[in-house]
Order: structure tokens, then C-alpha cells, then sequence
């Protein structure tokens, strides 16, 4: 393997400039330096760099990357990165949501079904409790008709009754007055035929001898 004479420069954790009048000074005393020195990252003749050969000095802090070669692909990457996790947050965002809306849909469905049942058996269950209070109502007329006609009916015969009862009493006051009369009457006729048959004189002893019986009826 043909040995290719490179600059060594020395690491500083300072990254001190290169001057160009030290650069001028290698140059001088190493002829094969300068063609390197134009273009430092030149590759050689099997395709390797200089700096993916073996490092000898392996704690020695490696040297910056050059930036204008890699800098488009760094953004570039760093947009697709960026872009991805976007595109990932999203897809978790609408992922975490509630359910579908399918689901939803159903569910708001279902809820409208059900209480659309409920309303209708309301509405029956109420309209069975106004036809029920109708019947009774209706029940209640006609038994408080049937009532009425039968407290007409108690009514009229009390009526007649006490009517009835009026014209007894009047019939039996007459009764008595008439009976009175008849007893008066006959008392007279009992006193006159007493006299009659009688003497004057003794008409006292007469009246005397009359039994009570006969005075008092």
C-alpha cells in the first residue's frame, strides 16, 4: 500500500485559525502539501477520505463537519422529522376522540327511538285514564238521574200521603162535630118524652129519677 504524505494539525480544543503564511510555509517545504492544501477534502485514488482512515489520536476532538454540504439535508431532514411527528400527533389526536360518529349517530338514534316509545305509551297509559274517568263520569250521571226520579217519586207520595192525612183529620174533626150533634139531639128527645110522660108536679122527681147514663151519652 503506497504511503500518501498528509498535514497533521495539531488538535486544540480552541480550534485555533490556520494563518496563511503558515500555510505558505508548509507548502514551501513539502511540495505534495499543496495540491491538498487547495482542496483539503480531496478524496485519494481507492475512493477513501483522509479522515476515514485510522486516527492515531483517538481522544483528540474530531474536527467540525463542513457546513455547506450538509446543511440542505440536515433542514430537509429535520422538516421530514418534524412533519412526521405532525402527522403522527394528528393521527393520535383524531385517534383519541370519542367515538365515530356512526356510533354517535346510533346511539342518538336509539335515544330518540326510545323515547318516542315512552311518549306513545304515555300518551295511551293517559288517554286509557280519561276514557276510564269518562266511563265513570258517565256511570255517576246516570245513577244520580236514577236517583233523582226515585226522590221525585218518595216526594209525590209524600205529598199525597200528607194530603191524605190532611183530609182524614179534616174528615174526622167533622166526624166528631157531627156525632156531638146526633148525642144532643137524641138528649133532647130523651128529656121531652121524659116530660111528657110525666105529671108537672113531679116533673123534679122525674129528673131526678133519670139515670146518668142516659143524660151523658
Amino acid at each position: 500500500m503506497p504511503f500518501f504524505p498528509f498535514l497533521l494539525l495539531p488538535s486544540s480544543p480552541l480550534n485555533l485559525p490556520i494563518c496563511p503564511a503558515m500555510l505558505s510555509t508548509v507548502s514551501a517545504t513539502n511540495p505534495l502539501v499543496e495540491p491538498m492544501l487547495d482542496n483539503p477534502f480531496q478524496s485519494f485514488e481507492n475512493g477513501f477520505t483522509p479522515w476515514g482512515c485510522f486516527d492515531p489520536f483517538p481522544f483528540a476532538p474530531q474536527s467540525p463537519k463542513p457546513v455547506g454540504s450538509s446543511s440542505g439535508s440536515d433542514v430537509s431532514n429535520r422538516s421530514d422529522h418534524n412533519t412526521d411527528n405532525s402527522n403522527l400527533n394528528s393521527n393520535s389526536g383524531s385517534d383519541d376522540p370519542a367515538p365515530p360518529v356512526p356510533v354517535i349517530d346510533e346511539r342518538k338514534r336509539r335515544r330518540m327511538i326510545s323515547n318516542r316509545e315512552s311518549a306513545r305509551r304515555s300518551r295511551m297509559r293517559k288517554q286509557k285514564h280519561a276514557e276510564n274517568l269518562r266511563n265513570q263520569v258517565n256511570w255517576l250521571r246516570s245513577e244520580n238521574l236514577e236517583l233523582r226520579n226515585r226522590l221525585r217519586s218518595v216526594l209525590y207520595r209524600c205529598h199525597s200521603v200528607r194530603t191524605e192525612n190532611d183530609w182524614l183529620r179534616s174528615e174526622h174533626s167533622m166526624l166528631r162535630k157531627k156525632l156531638s150533634e146526633i148525642r144532643e139531639i137524641l138528649m133532647m128527645r130523651q128529656l121531652h118524652q121524659l116530660t111528657s110522660a110525666w105529671p108537672c108536679d113531679n116533673i123534679i122527681s122525674a129528673t131526678e129519677q133519670v139515670p146518668p147514663s142516659l143524660i151523658t151519652s
